[in-house]
């Protein structure tokens, strides 16, 4: 039996989203920095990706991080992110499954805003960047209950609120030019566990939805509280004068699972008042893997099919 690139994996999940690290296996990136080293993947490198996301050794959910040496003095190692449909420049639950961390500056870009969703009339919406940039709406105005049982419904109005934010409120990061769009959407609840300050659920982001074939409007829901999503909406409440600074915020997922966020400063990023969270969770390892090529292997960066997947994955 002949194999080739060989991968030595860690998976996790952290408080229910699984999370894969690569420890072994790949070589440093080209890249002066992380953001470099992500960019080299995305445009020349993406069949990494493919081949850790996508059947037969992945699925929609699924999350993968890639430990590389660090391009900083002070850090001991970085890592770069991939998800499906992108590399985000950040992930709280990725980082989570890596070591407990201080975020990104997070801020607040639009608040209350009224957008127009084809097939669900207007939506009230924030929008802010917690390391990825969010479209954050109620659940209940939409009819939405936060529960397992209920994920496909959730995906579809997510994705068609996040593609009708996309278009009509535009965002571009003001210290990396490069960063830009509305990709992720965020539903807000009251909480369902008693610890919890607030409930939401992310949805991720399969394929590229397309208006007029509606077996696109789909995605796959963030089984843990969601990082970044925390981030974001902890930056929204607080320019929105509802979370103080200093203030533990418990964060209940779609499977009761909870992130805790804490906003410990204020700052500026270019012309945004921001503030700087911090985020704890707990991540458990499921398993250590080696993943391999052979040659003959018909599809060797893996494969989507439409039952579980969106039409219209890259």
């Amino acid at each position: 039996m002949l194999l080739s690139s060989m991968i030595h994996a860690i998976d996790l999940h952290a408080c229910g989203e699984p999370g894969r690290v690569i420890v072994g296996g790949v070589l440093d990136v080209p890249g002066g920095s992380m953001f470099e080293k992500m960019r080299y993947l995305a445009t020349k490198g993406d069949d990494l990706r493919k081949r850790m996301l996508r059947e037969p050794r992945g699925y929609p959910a699924a999350n993968c991080n890639l430990i590389l040496p660090p391009t900083r003095p002070e850090a001991d190692a970085g890592f770069v992110i991939m998800e499906q449909t992108e590399y985000p420049a950040m992930s709280g639950t990725n980082t989570i499954c890596v070591v407990t961390f201080e975020n990104v500056p997070a801020f607040a870009v639009y608040l209350d805003e009224t957008i127009d969703v084809p097939n669900l009339g207007k939506v009230t919406v924030d929008v802010a960047w917690g390391g990825m940039f969010y479209v954050i709406f109620e659940a209940e105005p939409l009819g939405l209950v936060l529960a397992p049982d209920r994920a496909r419904e959730i995906v579809r109005v997510g994705e068609m609120v996040k593609a009708a934010a996309r278009e009509q409120l535009p965002v571009v990061h003001p210290e990396n030019p490069e960063i830009s769009g509305i990709t992720i959407a965020q539903v807000s609840a009251p909480p369902s566990n008693p610890k919890a300050t607030l409930k939401n659920t992310v949805i991720v982001s399969t394929g590229t939805l397309d208006w007029n074939r509606p077996e696109s409007w789909t995605g796959a829901l963030d089984r843990s509280p969601c990082g970044t999503g925390t981030c974001a909406k902890m930056a929204a409440m607080h320019a929105k004068g509802k979370l103080a600074l200093n203030q533990d915020f418990h964060h209940e997922g779609i499977l009761g699972t909870i992130f805790t966020g804490r906003l410990i400063r204020e700052t500026r990023v270019g012309q945004y008042r921001a503030v700087v969270p911090t985020l704890s969770g707990q991540a458990w390892i499921t398993g250590f893997a080696q993943y391999v090529v052979d040659p003959e292997d018909p599809f060797p960066n893996g494969f989507t099919v439409g039952d579980i997947w969106s039409a219209q994955a890259e």
